[in-house]
């Protein structure tokens, strides 16, 4: 694991305060300090995974930046609910251009800060760029591809909600197998977005041979934390891909962002994990793989799956995706 695991038992809660731990102990958002980069006022559908993995994650950049940061945003939910022209809940220097650019721009910005530092510029500032899924693993796969392979100086973080949620909830190339959106409707003999299809950007990251890559969830703040420092310890290109479901596109309530979070990762549907020049060096294990309909079942997307002729075809091959992770990456805690 990339963290020390803390004993929740003492507060009996799992929220993110923990302030009856030692200061030491204490998430980022714990901190009376913490910088509230996403501030309040933006306009994230309620229960907004997204918003919170913004939140939690660039808090930490600024933490380990010690507030010297700038970022580039992708278009998407992120860019259009934080910053309704002419206003913004952004606390920190924060350029938007367009859906597939962020990449490049965020390159350009080091670029340019590289210079000023050979002029004789004195702050040390870190640049970090961040996009869904869709200016991420879709729109702008090739800029990000080119700064991997340029090893630019830069943190990407793809916030994941498996589609363009912002413009009707269409298929992107990170909705997984057998889900409905509006472009993969839930009829024909195989239901949903079609298996084989799409692409985990995370390995390719690791293809490309840079520094570091990860997986997490909003789910586990403190495994996401601790990957987010770890990220800015480096320099050259980074990479991390945050699972943020949406309850709007996903079909869940708004209160069970979090538990579904949990779930993708006890399921073994979305691996967590970090690795270092394309090599996995740590994993968050599971100790007892809960079943996919866990998962599934919560989620309206799914809902065609468990009528009054349940797929459990359908079930069996998300499954056998599953168990291939939990092999894949030796998830099982023990192994």
């Amino acid at each position: 694991m990339s963290f020390q695991p803390v004993k929740f038992y003492q507060t009996g809660t799992f929220t993110v305060g923990n302030r009856l731990l030692p200061p030491e102990e204490r998430s980022v958002q714990a901190q009376e300090k913490r910088y509230n980069s996403l501030n309040s006022g933006h306009r994230a559908c309620q229960g907004c995974g997204e918003a919170l993995g913004a939140r939690y994650a660039v808090d930490a950049v600024m933490e380990a930046t010690n507030g010297q940061l700038i970022c580039a945003n992708a278009t998407g939910c992120l860019e259009v609910f934080s910053t309704p022209y002419p206003e913004t809940s952004w606390q920190v220097p924060w350029i938007h251009s367009l859906f597939g650019n962020a990449a490049a721009v965020a390159t350009g910005i080091a670029a340019a800060l590289k210079v000023k530092k050979q002029q004789g510029e004195q702050r040390e500032i870190r640049v970090l760029a961040q996009g869904g899924d869709g200016g991420t693993t879709d729109i702008g796969f090739g800029c990000l591809s080119g700064m991997f392979e340029r090893n630019d100086d830069v943190l990407y973080i793809c916030y994941d909600n498996e589609g363009y949620m912002n413009t009707g909830i269409q298929r992107s190339s990170a909705t997984p197998p057998a889900a409905r959106t509006a472009t993969t409707m839930a009829v024909g003999s195989e239901p949903g977005n079609v298996f084989g299809q799409g692409k985990f950007v995370p390995a390719i990251a690791m293809a490309h041979g840079i520094p570091y890559v990860a997986t997490a969830t909003v789910a586990d703040l403190r495994d996401l934390e601790a990957k987010v420092r770890r990220a800015m310890e480096m320099r050259g290109a980074r990479y991390i891909h945050i699972l943020v479901p949406c309850p709007l596109g996903w079909g869940t309530a708004s209160n069970e962002t979090i538990k579904i979070a949990r779930l993708a990762k006890e399921t073994g549907i979305f691996p967590v994990f970090a690795a270092e020049h394309g090599k996995v060096k740590t994993v968050l294990t599971i100790r007892r793989p809960l079943p996919v309909e866990e998962y599934l079942k919560p989620q309206k997307r799914y809902a065609h799956l468990f009528g009054k002729t349940p797929r459990v075809d359908i079930i069996a091959r998300l499954q056998a995706l599953a168990d291939r992770n939990i092999r894949k990456y030796g998830l099982l805690q023990g192994n």
